[in-house]
């Protein structure tokens, strides 16, 4: 199978590849990806197949393309540093509707109702538009993380 990224390393690249790699301080991620750039490189010979540089690695056929791809798209820096992951998604009930939604759970639950429930909670939030949509495990660890008990 013909390799889709072709990687030529300049003796500069290399210097600094083999220097990510041998340092031990940096995590494992970073220096695999280091080890497969340098047995990825055209310059010494030819380049084992894809399949054997990830069992030599020890990590996947993806991980293989995917670093050589990033490599020939965006560069090297980018290929040798570690990938955060995107943040996550900010939290729905604030400090503020959070008092509101515990001072709701604090009075006369409704007519019928010996108490107040994560069900009719949700309910009447919803019913007051303090949320256009909202679960009862929101509510739920929302009581939860203050340590309100609706016993």
């Amino acid at each position: 199978m013909k390799q889709k990224h072709v990687i030529t390393l300049t003796t500069d690249e290399r210097k600094q590849i083999q220097e990510t790699a041998s340092n031990h301080t940096i995590s494992n991620i970073i220096r695999k990806r280091a080890n497969i750039l340098l047995l990825a490189d055209n310059n010494p010979g030819k380049p084992m197949p894809q399949i054997e540089m990830a069992k030599r690695c020890n990590v996947s056929d993806i991980t293989v393309y995917n670093t050589l791809k990033d490599y020939t798209t965006k560069g090297l820096t980018h290929t040798l540093k570690f990938k955060r992951t995107k943040t996550t998604n900010p939290p729905i009930i604030t400090g503020d509707l959070e008092a509101k939604i515990i001072a709701l759970a604090c009075t006369e639950p409704p007519k019928g109702f010996a108490r107040w429930t994560i069900r009719l909670l949700t309910q009447k939030t919803l019913e007051l538009e303090m949320l256009r949509t909202v679960s009862r495990e929101t509510i739920r660890s929302t009581l939860k993380k203050r340590n309100f008990a609706l016993t």
